[in-house]
């Protein structure tokens, strides 16, 4: 096959690992890793590294099981674990991602402010966008949007140019571990890991794989598209530290939401930047309103045997349309709704999450090792060594954060 040919095949097949991936950089990782570089300066870059080659593997290995089996994770965990981790799996999953969802809305609340515009205008106008294009088009059309508004992300990387960082610190830094004795660190370094790969993630980068119609005959292609995609989302996330750390750590100027930045970034670093980090928010918050409560129909209806697919009718698909109007609708409504405590949906959010995470990757793992679904795609054992070692260490971690938010009081006084 020739060079052009491969390369034909290859953007025919591209697009559920980039726009999973850099999905994955929604409005609360952008806030982790904005308070990432502001609190601790370049510190954790060599962290954000590290979970840039966890999501390489688990985004992998959700893609190749899609192309082999032509299912959904949903699907398959039903089929060879039972209905009672499936609903526990798909309830918790619906619970987390519709918090999730109602913090990119507030995303995109945020990011129009800072423009000038108010919540009231913004919100519904574009949860009335994000429902019809779904709604009215095929994945095929559906997914070049996604791969547009992943464009906008690449404002982070300007304004990591415009604040002129140290790059020689920054490099060395880079390949640095640091490893911090306050908690505070420690909880930090595994919000950046934990940020970056997250439950819904993996559900949804294997059910637009199969939606797609990419077999294994396409499959290393495809992963391909999984590398690609994860390398750009370390490399966003990258800039964005820099460019907090740059600022706002060196000027020791403190944060608590995601517009704080923005605007603390105008008397440091210019408007330009300021607005770069606006629009990047916006594409970034965007994206994940698109595709968070795509992941949830789609693994629910894997799930429970209904049909589901972007390029299907209403008609086809009603519940399928219907859970995901109802998610886009919840949302929008609630970040609208006088009083409420944002954070604290955020919050809780992350605590499902943390409880979700774990058995979502112990099943992921174990089904992409089965040799009798997989055949010659099943998880070799190098690899399975590897990939279990980055999930040991991931539940660990998870495990600690989640110890950390409920029990707050059991780190104080821990140096």
């Amino acid at each position: 096959m020739s060079q052009r040919a491969r390369l034909f095949l290859f953007l025919s097949v591209m697009g559920p690992g980039i726009v999973t991936a850099f999905a994955d950089n929604d409005a609360g990782g952008i806030a982790t890793y904005a308070a990432a570089g502001a609190k601790y300066g370049y510190a954790l870059i060599f962290t954000m590294i590290v979970s840039t080659v966890f999501l390489a593997i688990a985004q992998e290995m959700s893609a190749r099981t899609g192309a082999v089996t032509g299912r959904g994770l949903s699907d398959l965990i039903r089929e060879h674990y039972g209905v009672r981790w499936t609903f526990f799996a798909m309830g918790v999953l619906m619970v987390a991602n519709l918090g999730t969802t109602i913090s990119e809305f507030s995303g995109i609340a945020t990011s129009f402010e800072i423009l000038g515009v108010g919540k009231y205008i913004s919100v519904p106008l574009m949860a009335s966008i994000i429902w019809w294009l779904v709604i009215k088009t095929d994945y095929e059309k559906i997914e070049k949007v996604f791969l547009l508004l992943c464009l906008s992300f690449f404002s982070y990387v300007l304004s990591g140019f415009i604040v002129h960082p140290p790059w020689k610190e920054v490099l060395v830094q880079s390949i640095t571990p640091n490893f911090g004795g306050s908690p505070e660190f420690l909880l930090m370094a595994v919000g950046v890991i934990g940020t970056t790969i997250t439950p819904w993630g993996q559900f949804y980068v294997q059910a637009s794989v199969v939606d797609k119609g990419i077999t294994a005959k396409e499959y290393r292609y495809t992963r391909w598209d999984v590398f690609v995609g994860s390398f750009f989302t370390g490399f966003i996330a990258f800039f964005i530290i820099v460019s907090t750390a740059t600022t706002l750590f060196v000027n020791h100027i403190s944060i608590e939401t995601i517009k704080d930045v923005a605007i603390a970034l105008r008397p440091v670093a210019g408007e330009y930047a300021s607005l770069l980090f606006g629009f990047g928010l916006l594409g970034a918050s965007m994206l994940a309103a698109f595709v968070l409560p795509l992941s949830t129909s789609y693994a629910v209806c894997e799930a429970f045997g209904f049909e589901h697919g972007v390029s299907k009718s209403y008609k086809e698909a009603p519940v399928f349309f219907g859970l995901y109007t109802a998610i886009i609708g919840i949302s929008a409504g609630l970040v609208l709704w006088p009083g409420l405590s944002l954070y604290r949906v955020m919050l809780t959010t992350q605590v499902i999450n943390g409880i979700l995470l774990p058995p979502i990757l112990v099943f992921m793992m174990l089904i992409a090792s089965k040799k009798k679904l997989m055949g010659d795609y099943a998880n070799s054992r190098t690899y399975n060594g590897v990939a279990w070692t980055f999930t040991g260490i991931l539940i660990v971690l998870t495990l600690l954060l989640l110890a950390a938010t409920l029990f707050p009081g059991l780190f104080k006084g821990v140096s």
